[in-house]
């Protein structure tokens, strides 16, 4: 039986007019979960075909606008832009007079907290920092992905309710984030996200120039294994060559990238440092066995030619 209780419904906003400023991924769909949740989106600005074509599939029949329309029709407004765009974009709008008292401004970027939105809260604005914790596709499914997801959660105290109302309304989890601590915290999803695609994708191109006909095939179930154990475990759940100290291996690897994914031997490098510093603080890897490591690792860097591990077979000569 679920016993989590329910927002106090003297907590929640009132059913609200929303207005998107920036007709992204993000945007159309957090108000199209907004829509769902009983509020009404009423404008939605965007430039490029694509936005267009994003806007009517999500928001059908919502009129597109210029973005001072936008706040002029809504109560709520959405400003969903990239991260450097958002702090002109406000000062712009504060400015021109776009802004009105008492109107809500909700950001979506994981950067900023709310006092990017000072210059119009200076003007009356009811400042937000809402950030979904979510890659977006752009698609209606994105919706639903919502439920469940983590919002990083950044308000002065008096609206503190008012954003754990409209997170819990979209079907996520407020997680409160200290306005001093958001670039910290954005940092941390982007090593945690964005670089874990950079690494699959360079291990699929990886595996498919060594004749694997399904990369996708054979990384899915290793690399949901990996990810479950790591979110369980953290550093107990390192495996692997550098983790083990068989600095043999890792030489032959480093080799091997540097003749046919030289495009990948940077990062390579790099993981395997981290590697061998987590598991040598943690006790599993020892340390003569992290100094042979790390004295392969440096060779390495020096290119294909650079020395492997002392005694190693595989090193050193032609192929």
């Amino acid at each position: 039986m679920n016993t989590t209780p329910s927002p106090d419904p003297r907590d929640r906003p009132a059913r609200l007019t929303v207005g998107v400023v920036g007709a992204g991924r993000v945007g159309p769909t957090l108000a199209a979960s907004l829509k769902l949740a009983g509020h009404r989106p009423v404008a939605v600005s965007g430039v490029s075909d694509a936005s267009v074509r994003r806007a009517e599939e999500l928001l059908p029949g919502v009129p597109l606008v210029p973005p001072a329309e936008v706040l002029a029709r809504a109560e709520l407004v959405l400003l969903t832009v990239p991260d450097d765009a958002l702090p002109d974009l406000v000062s712009g709008l504060a400015r021109t007079g776009a802004v009105r008292p008492g109107q809500l401004l909700v950001h979506t970027s994981g950067r900023y907290g709310a006092g990017v939105l000072d210059p119009a809260t200076r003007v009356g604005a009811l400042p937000l920092a809402l950030h979904p914790v979510m890659t977006f596709t752009g698609a209606p499914v994105d919706v639903q992905r919502l439920a469940g997801c983590s919002f990083g959660v950044t308000a002065p105290e008096e609206l503190r309710l008012a954003a754990e109302a409209l997170v819990v309304e979209m079907g996520g989890e407020p997680e409160w984030v200290a306005e001093s601590a958001r670039p910290l915290y954005h940092a941390a999803l982007a090593m945690g996200a964005n670089h874990l695609v950079t690494l699959v994708a360079q291990a699929q191109e990886v595996l498919a120039r060594s004749g694997v006909a399904a990369p996708d095939r054979m990384l899915g179930p290793l690399l949901g294994a990996a990810l479950d154990n790591a979110l369980r475990s953290g550093d107990a759940a390192l495996t692997g060559p550098v983790a083990r100290g068989d600095a043999g291996t890792v030489a032959a690897h480093v080799r091997e990238l540097h003749r046919h994914a030289p495009g990948a031997v940077s990062g390579y490098l790099a993981m395997a440092r981290t590697t061998a510093d987590r598991a040598l603080a943690r006790g599993t890897l020892g340390a003569d066995q992290a100094e042979k490591l790390l004295d392969v690792l440096a060779d390495a860097a020096h290119g294909p030619e650079g020395p492997g591990t002392p005694g190693d077979p595989s090193s050193g000569g032609e192929r």
